[in-house]
């Protein structure tokens, strides 16, 4: 293996001599791995598995998820009754469409309307609407 001398007399190995095995982390199955190279000459590095990322939907904060557009479900808290419907504006503006409706007595939709025939009373954002599909 070649050496190099480093300026405190120091030595370090050369790069070109260094053997690298890189593995997707996993979690604890993989460290275990890696450690079985240790007392090796060969170094281990790890790559992060993006693609599972890119194709599930996270909703890291719940502001988040009302700011996109797609399919939706709106669901009475008082009698469970559900009602899916789609937008291609934000989540957070047609729920606010569909307390204006409700405030002003408006029977536009179906929603609102049931909420006015049926004396309930309308909740925030979090307890009436489920985002079901996020458009690109």
């Amino acid at each position: 293996m070649n050496t190099v001398t480093g300026t405190k007399g120091k030595q370090k190995q050369d790069d070109h001599s260094l053997k690298w095995a890189k593995f997707t982390y996993t979690g604890k199955e993989t460290r275990f791995i890696t450690k079985l190279f240790k007392n090796n000459d060969v170094k281990t590095t790890y790559i992060t598995n993006n693609i599972g990322k890119l194709l599930s939907v996270q909703h890291n904060h719940k502001q988040n998820k009302y700011e996109k557009s797609g399919v939706y479900q709106l669901t009475c808290p008082t009698c469970k009754k559900k009602y899916i419907g789609q937008t291609g504006r934000l989540f957070h503006v047609k729920f606010r469409e569909y307390f204006q409706e409700y405030k002003y007595a408006n029977n536009k939709s179906k929603f609102a309307q049931h909420y006015l025939e049926e004396g309930h009373s309308f909740g925030p954002i979090d307890d009436i609407m489920d985002t079901i599909h996020i458009a690109k």
